[in-house]
């Protein structure tokens, strides 16, 4: 008895002992906690997604690719695979699962040597605990804090709001933050979609997403995946039959399919850097916004491949081949070798091959998946060296001349020759990253809104957007608006300017300005539009000398192509850097009847809840806020509150004489094509710059080529050439099966039958007469003459204007010094400016 009273007494003793120590302990750790309050209302960092106008995804903009979902969105099925696997008396303890700690240990000894998974002890509010406010640092007293936050986070919060702070916090490997976010990068399905196989491997990976790759650890994977779904079968959350089936279930991984996603790099980094300047870095990182954008997925298909042919036909006619991407000395175990050659920025749309023999005709290809396939000599004949200095190699005879057994190449397929005739199965072309670069941009005229862009070859070779961050002279692309102030002046597109060559003064101390045209051809006496149709220098320096450079600034800026530009002469041939956006901007103006509009990429912005915060349009609709339609009613009236910054009559006329660019001009290549098309080129001294800006009634495009250091593109490259094409491309795919909408003509106009060269009234039988546009009382008159813009009329305006560097259409330039003074123009052989024009209602129709 004495004994037992000993035992007792000692028992006791200890306990109070183990018991002090405990409390003493508990309150030595919990010494400087952090504050868990903030997780009462938690909002995850979530990602913000960036749709096109369809509602296809372009980009996800995140720190975290996490997509939040409430506890009661997630299934049953995802819930009970990561409780089984993580933590299956989550709902019956306190935050510690004193009983699980035990149950592993005992479970843990018992498989000591069997190659069985450890079972693990911390519950998910354990691991919420470490994730959310402890670091991961293998201590314990790390331990400890974690088991004492634990419990009193099962206090403060309810059980489904620490099982969704969980769900949606986790890290799952794949980029993936959250188990909705891992559903779609593993199988691309949202969480109601999984089958019990899904949701367990989902499950299986919070322990080490890196060692379960499904990929590169397909068996481990595999095996792990099918000891979650036998624990969910354990734990009577599925049955026997469920499990078995589901463990014989392939694990396979899905990816977004190419029709489920849009690419357009350029847009969508734009797109972001709009986006961090309206609302902050973080909260576009981590706010889970919703971006919906103007983007057209199909004008932008056709754009990107408008400009890469556009670049490669360029790369191909002027820069020579620069050889193979690497070389294979000996070809013995060549796959494993190809394999390890990485393939260069801006080639991800081709694929590596290596020679592996050369015929008389043809270059024989292998690729690393043992396909077989051929290069014919029509792909080869244009791949001449290049040399220094622009510079060929040799005449090139046979495929040996161009490539080597064992040269690593490019590729893409190719279906039929440059003729249309079908290649057999299995060939390929030559293909080389262009050196050259570009930029395409298209939007409706009537809103701004850009439907395509893209500012460069590819975003892997640089992300610098040639479209919106490209400073570059637009060369004679500038010219409209020249004229345009012109027209306002008084000219109209019959007036007479002489083409003869004149001199001008620059400043003290300075040579005199010769400037010259394209080819340096004096065509004479010409009305105005065949002196913008055939983009001659000399006419448009005669015209802004007249009618001064301070308005053509003006008109410049109010166009918004320039914030500011001096009123120097050679700026009337467009001197002034600009970029391709602001010059689209600018022609969207001229074809929309001179109404103010914005460039704008992004249409709204939703926040997490779904609430609009931004958004593009903010136009008044009262009549737009219903219920429902119930009858056939009136459309609501929204007001056009676009500001008119030009008379809508000019803007028209100068519309007419760019279709005319098109019908007989610079742009005449384009004249086949069945749709009314307008437009204008530009190419600046030693053609460096190459340009196009063309629309149609609701759609403009402009394209630009150059290069990045600038240099002459080649000594017969123009806009004609270089840029034209690249347009044509892009329009014919982008008109198709639309109908043909003419031209929207404003009120306040007399259309008048005249020929387009002279601008005389054409006669009944001329069979190329047009239609011209002239403010009433100022279209020519039978047998009245009319005067000539030359060096020795009286002038309409003052001007201020000197000479500077020289661009427009011209490959050359002159600064021969003469003693003549600028020209002055006449002030009573044209009309007065017109009076104020006529209201234009309506936009016309969207594109």
């Amino acid at each position: 008895m004495r004994l037992l009273s000993s035992l007792l007494s000692l028992f006791l003793l200890v306990a109070g002992l183990g018991a002090v120590l405990l409390a003493a302990a508990f309150s030595h750790y919990s010494k400087d906690l952090p504050d868990y309050a903030y997780l009462k209302d938690y909002q995850p960092p979530t990602l913000s997604r960036i749709y096109a106008d369809d509602g296809r995804m372009m980009a996800v903009v995140a720190s975290e690719q996490r997509l939040f979902v409430p506890i009661n969105a997630i299934p049953k099925r995802a819930v009970d695979a990561f409780l089984s696997a993580e933590d299956s008396d989550f709902y019956q303890h306190g935050g510690v699962d004193y009983m699980g700690i035990l149950r592993a240990v005992f479970v843990n000894l018992q498989n000591m040597g069997r190659d069985r998974h450890p079972m693990g002890a911390s519950t998910i509010t354990q691991q919420v605990a470490k994730n959310m406010l402890l670091s991961n640092e293998v201590s314990l007293s790390r331990k400890i804090r974690e088991a004492i936050l634990a419990t009193r986070l099962e206090k403060s919060l309810s059980k489904d709001r620490i099982l969704e702070i969980y769900l949606n916090e986790i890290f799952l490997g794949n980029h993936s933050y959250g188990i909705a976010a891992a559903a779609l990068n593993y199988f691309n399905k949202s969480l109601d979609e999984l089958t019990i196989a899904e949701a367990a491997y989902l499950a299986a990976l919070p322990k080490a997403p890196n060692n379960y790759n499904p990929v590169r650890d397909h068996a481990a994977a595999v095996a792990r995946r099918n000891w979650v779904i036998g624990r969910m079968a354990e734990t009577g959350r599925i049955t026997r039959e469920e499990a078995d089936e589901a463990q014989q279930e392939p694990l396979m991984t899905r990816t977004r399919d190419g029709s489920e996603s849009v690419t357009a790099d350029y847009f969508s980094e734009e797109v972001r850097r709009q986006l961090f300047e309206k609302f902050g870095e973080d909260e576009v990182m981590e706010g889970g916004l919703a971006v919906k954008t103007s983007l057209d997925p199909r004008l932008q298909n056709a754009a990107t491949k408008a400009l890469r042919d556009g670049l490669i036909a360029y790369d191909r006619r002027e820069r020579g081949w620069r050889g193979p991407v690497a070389h294979l000395a000996d070809l013995s175990d060549w796959q494993k070798k190809l394999k390890t050659i990485a393939i260069p920025a801006g080639g991800e749309f081709w694929q590596l091959a290596v020679v592996s023999g050369l015929k008389k005709d043809e270059a024989q290809l292998a690729f690393a998946d043992n396909a077989k396939g051929q290069i014919p000599w029509s792909e080869l004949s244009w791949a001449r060296r290049e040399l220094a200095d622009d510079q060929f190699g040799p005449v090139l005879h046979q495929p040996s001349d161009v490539l080597h057994v064992g040269d690593v190449v490019m590729v893409e397929p190719v279906k039929t020759n440059a003729k249309g005739k079908p290649y057999p199965e299995g060939t390929f072309t030559l293909r080389q990253v262009p050196v050259v670069e570009g930029a395409i941009v298209a939007l409706d005229p009537h809103t701004g809104r850009v439907f395509a862009m893209d500012g460069g070859f590819s975003a892997r070779i640089s992300q610098f957007d040639r479209a919106t961050q490209a400073m570059r002279q637009p060369g004679s692309s500038f010219k409209p608006f020249v004229y345009m102030a012109a027209l306002d002046k008084g000219f109209t597109p019959a007036s007479l300017i002489s083409d003869s060559p004149s001199d001008y003064y620059q400043g003290p101390g300075l040579p005199m300005w010769h400037p010259e045209n394209y080819g340096g051809e004096d065509l004479g006496i010409m009305p105005v539009r065949q002196a913008l149709e055939k983009s001659q220098n000399v006419m448009t320096v005669r015209v802004a000398n007249a009618i001064g450079m301070p308005i053509i600034v003006d008109y410049a800026k109010k166009f918004g192509i320039v914030d500011d530009m001096p009123d120097m002469l050679s700026y009337s041939l467009g001197a002034k850097e600009t970029t391709p956006l602001r010059m689209v901007t600018a022609y969207g103006m001229i074809v929309n009847g001179g109404k103010k509009i914005t460039p704008s990429f992004i249409d709204r912005v939703q926040n997490r809840d779904g609430q609009t915060v931004w958004r593009a349009d903010n136009r008044a609709c009262t009549d737009c806020q219903t219920a429902g339609w119930t009858t056939q009613i009136t459309p609501p009236d929204i007001p056009d509150t676009r500001e008119q910054i030009e008379d809508p009559r000019t803007t028209y006329q100068m519309v007419n004489i760019l279709e005319g660019v098109v019908q007989r001009g610079t742009a005449a290549s384009l004249h086949d094509i069945d749709f009314p098309l307008a437009g204008k080129t530009g190419t600046t001294n030693d053609s460096k710059d190459a340009w196009f800006i063309g629309f149609t009634p609701d759609l403009v495009c402009g394209v630009y080529v150059g290069f990045d250091d600038p240099k002459p593109l080649g000594g017969h490259e123009t806009g004609a050439s270089v840029a034209v094409p690249i347009f044509r491309s892009f329009i014919t795919e982008a008109i198709k099966d639309k109908a043909p909408v003419p031209f929207r003509v404003p009120p306040g106009l007399r259309m008048v039958r005249v020929n387009p060269i002279t601008e005389n009234l054409a006669s009944a039988s001329d069979k190329n007469a047009i239609w011209e546009s002239f403010i009433p009382g100022t279209e020519p008159q039978e047998g009245q003459p009319r005067p000539v813009l030359n060096n020795n009329t009286p002038t309409l305006g003052s001007t201020n204007a000197t000479a500077a560097q020289t661009t427009g259409d011209t490959t050359n330039e002159s600064t021969t010094p003469t003693s003549d003074p600028a020209p002055p123009l006449e002030s009573s052989s044209v009309p007065p400016t017109p009076p104020p024009p006529p209201s234009v209602t309506g936009t016309g129709g969207l594109y």
